[in-house]
């Protein structure tokens, strides 16, 4: 592949996920407005500035409209916790991350993540969005086994690991739907200020201590990561 093959493809890619971007927060304001079922692909095409057809060639089902706007939320999750340092407690690394998060996120990324909150809200009512949520937090199960992985210093396919990450994936999964409700009754900014204290503890209940203290720098050998 040459080159320029590969600038074409990055383009190409970008563009996509911009695209698919856009149609997920216009589809999720709508969901929010009027709910799942009054919600027509016509509408929400409308709302884009696009063709109906395009908002189905990027998407399978109305379903799956929230999930980018949800997974770009959970993504951002996993980059924060894949910068935590072994010498650092969770705590202390998830109070950092938000107090930079404060400083520095534009007003678009915080558009951004409440509008993911109240979708996750939404998705407690709309029993086909419930699917397309949890859908999503057991996609980033993977990235989560990783970074306990290295963190701990054990296999990613361990049993240990795979325990462990069963855990703390459901204990934050938990966390955000309480944040979500939080948002619905209009108490997000009270929840959002003890958002790492509450997250950290329910990682280290859910895990029995084992995720959350300082650790000694990993020593193993990473075995490479399949393509």
């Amino acid at each position: 592949m040459t080159a320029g093959t590969r600038g074409e493809r990055r383009t190409s890619e970008f563009r996509r996920h911009r695209i698919r971007l856009e149609i997920s927060r216009e589809a999720s304001r709508l969901f929010l407005r009027q709910g799942l079922t009054a919600t027509g692909g016509d509408q929400i095409a409308r709302a884009v500035g696009v063709s109906t057809r395009t908002v189905w060639r990027y998407f399978r089902s109305k379903e799956s409209l929230i999930e980018p706007i949800i997974t770009q939320g959970i993504g951002r999750e996993m980059t924060a916790l894949r910068r935590w340092q072994p010498q650092c407690s969770l705590e202390d690394h998830l109070a950092g991350e938000f107090a930079e998060y404060i400083r520095g996120a534009p007003a678009s990324e915080r558009a951004d993540h409440e509008l993911a909150v109240r979708v996750i809200a939404l998705t407690e009512t709309e029993p086909a969005l419930r699917t397309a949520w949890l859908t999503a937090c057991h996609q980033a199960e993977g990235e989560l086994a990783e970074i306990i992985s290295a963190r701990l210093d054990l296999p990613a396919d361990s049993a240990e690991i795979q325990l462990l990450t069963a855990a703390a994936a459901g204990a934050i999964r938990v966390v955000n739907e309480e944040m979500a409700g939080a948002a619905l009754r209009g108490a997000l900014a009270g929840q959002a200020l003890r958002m790492h204290a509450v997250l950290s503890r329910a990682v280290r209940n859910a895990t029995g201590g084992a995720i959350g203290d300082p650790v000694a720098a990993p020593t193993r050998e990473r075995r490479p990561r399949s393509l």
